[in-house]
C-alpha cells in the first residue's frame, strides 16, 4: 500500500465517523426564533453548553469595535441576583465553569457541568444571558484587561504584523477589526453604550444554544423552552451577506523592536458557504499544513530560512483570510520572502502530486477530529455553523467534501485566490 492509499484510506475513515456522528444531534426552534441543538453522548459523564449569539466586529465600526467582547465579559461578571464570585461559586458547585467572551462573527456564552446536573448550569447559563447587572465596577475591570490585551498584541511582532495585514487586506471592511477592539474605542464605550448594544444583539433570531453531553434531548428543548421562550423576537436574524472586498494588493514594511522579522503574504478567499472552501482548505495544508507542507519543506529544510512558518485560512461568513507566514532572521528577509513567493506561484504553475494531496487531507481530518474532542468544542461547532448560517452539521459535510478534492481543483483554487497578493514584512528596528 503506498503512502498516498494509505492517507486517503485515513480520510475516508474520518468522513464516516464524521457521518455517524451527525444522526445524534437533535434540532429545534422555540417559537420566538431562537435555535436549539442537542448533540446527546451517552459516553460523556459531563455536559457542554454554548449559547451564541449573531455579533461581533463583523456587525462594528472602528468607533465601537470591541463593544461585543467588552459586554459579554462584562456580563459574566454579575447578574440581577448573584454578584461575580457568587455565579464563580455556583458553577463550580455543579462542578464546571461560565464565561463569556466575542470574537469576529459571534459572541459566546460558555458553561459546563457534570451530566447530572446539565439542568443548574443551563439556568446559570440563562441567568448571565437574561439578566446582566453590568456592574460599575467590572466595567471598569475589564476595560483595563481588554486595553491590556490590545497593547500585549501590538508588543508581540507577529501579531501586530497580522492585525496590519488584516488592515490592509480588508481595508474599510468590518474584518478589518479585531474582535478585542481597538483602543481608542474601548477607552470610550460607556454603560449606556453596553446597556444599548445588549438589547440590540440578545435578540432570539440571532442566537443558538448548542448542548452536548449526557443528556435527554427532549428534556433539554423543554428546559430550553421555560428558559428562554419568554424573549420578545423581532430583532432580525443578522444574516446579511458580508460586504465584497477587492484585494488592494500592495506591500507595506514596519520597523518594530523584535529579536525576528516577519514575512506574511494574504489574500482574500472564499466564504465557508463557497464550493470551493474545501479545495482551498486543501490548498492551505499543501502549502503551510505541518512539517510537510511546501513552505516547511522548501524554506527551512532545505534553504534554513525560517524559524517557523505555516499557513491560515480563516472560517468566515464572508470573504475569508488566506495568510502565508515566516519568522525568519533579519539578514534573510529578501531570500526568504522571496520563496515563500516562489512556492505560491509554483503551485498556481502545477498542480501538487497525489501523494501531497492526500497527506494534506488526512492533516485536515487529523486537525478537525483533534479539535472536536470534548463536548465544549462539538457545542461550539454546532451552534457556530448554525449561526453563521452553514447548518449544524456543515463540519461532517466538509469532512465529507474534502475527499472529493482533486489536485486539479487545488491548483485552480490557487489560480483564482492566489493572486494580488497583500504582503506585510515587520523588521527589527
Amino acid at each position: 500500500m503506498t503512502i498516498a492509499l494509505a492517507l486517503a484510506l485515513i480520510v475516508l475513515a474520518g468522513a464516516t465517523t464524521a457521518a455517524a456522528d451527525e444522526t445524534r444531534v437533535t434540532r429545534s426552534t422555540l417559537p420566538n426564533g431562537l435555535r436549539v441543538l442537542v448533540r446527546e453522548n451517552p459516553a460523556a459523564g459531563v455536559v457542554a453548553i454554548s449559547l451564541l449569539v449573531r455579533a461581533g466586529a463583523r456587525f462594528e465600526t472602528p468607533e465601537n469595535a470591541g463593544i461585543t467582547n467588552f459586554l459579554h465579559r462584562v456580563i459574566a461578571r454579575g447578574t440581577t441576583r448573584r454578584s461575580h464570585v457568587e455565579l464563580s461559586i455556583a458553577a463550580e458547585e455543579l462542578g464546571g465553569s461560565i464565561d463569556a467572551s466575542g470574537d469576529v462573527e459571534y459572541a459566546e456564552i460558555r458553561g459546563t457541568a457534570l451530566a447530572r446536573h446539565w439542568e443548574a448550569m443551563l439556568g446559570l447559563v440563562a441567568e448571565v444571558a437574561l439578566q446582566p447587572s453590568l456592574p460599575a465596577d467590572a466595567i471598569q475591570t475589564e476595560r483595563r484587561l481588554i486595553l491590556s490585551q490590545i497593547q500585549t498584541r501590538a508588543d508581540q511582532p507577529f501579531q501586530f504584523a497580522l492585525d496590519a495585514l488584516l488592515g490592509d487586506l480588508y481595508a474599510g471592511h468590518p474584518y478589518a477589526l479585531p474582535g478585542v477592539g481597538l483602543r481608542a474605542g474601548v477607552e470610550k464605550i460607556s454603560r449606556d453604550d453596553l446597556l444599548a448594544h445588549y438589547r440590540a444583539t440578545f435578540q432570539p433570531q440571532r442566537m443558538v444554544l448548542a448542548v452536548g453531553g449526557q443528556v435527554v434531548p427532549a428534556r433539554v428543548v423543554a428546559a430550553a423552552g421555560k428558559l428562554f421562550g419568554g424573549m420578545a423576537g423581532g430583532g432580525g436574524s443578522a444574516a446579511d451577506p458580508a460586504p465584497s472586498l477587492t484585494p488592494p494588493g500592495k506591500r507595506r514594511v514596519l520597523e518594530r523592536p523584535a529579536q525576528q522579522a516577519q514575512v506574511l503574504v494574504g489574500f482574500a478567499g472564499p466564504s465557508v458557504a463557497d464550493p470551493d472552501y474545501a479545495a482551498v482548505k486543501v490548498l492551505g495544508a499543501v502549502l503551510g499544513g505541518g512539517m510537510s507542507g511546501r513552505f516547511f519543506v522548501e524554506l527551512r529544510d532545505k534553504l534554513g530560512l525560517a524559524y517557523s512558518l505555516g499557513a491560515i485560512y480563516a472560517t468566515r461568513a464572508g470573504p475569508a483570510l488566506i495568510v502565508g507566514y515566516m519568522g525568519t532572521a533579519p539578514a534573510s528577509v529578501e531570500p526568504a520572502e522571496a520563496g515563500m513567493l516562489r512556492e505560491i506561484e509554483r503551485i498556481r504553475r502545477e498542480p501538487p502530486n497525489a501523494e501531497e494531496v492526500a497527506r494534506a487531507k488526512a492533516y485536515l481530518q487529523g486537525t478537525l477530529a483533534m479539535d472536536r474532542r470534548t463536548n465544549a468544542r462539538q457545542a461550539w461547532y454546532l451552534a457556530f455553523f448554525e449561526l453563521i448560517g452553514a447548518g449544524y452539521d456543515f463540519p461532517d459535510r466538509y469532512a465529507r467534501q474534502l475527499g472529493t478534492v482533486t489536485a486539479a481543483d487545488v491548483q485552480a483554487a490557487a489560480r483564482r485566490y492566489l493572486e494580488r497578493p497583500t504582503i506585510i514584512v515587520l523588521r527589527p528596528r
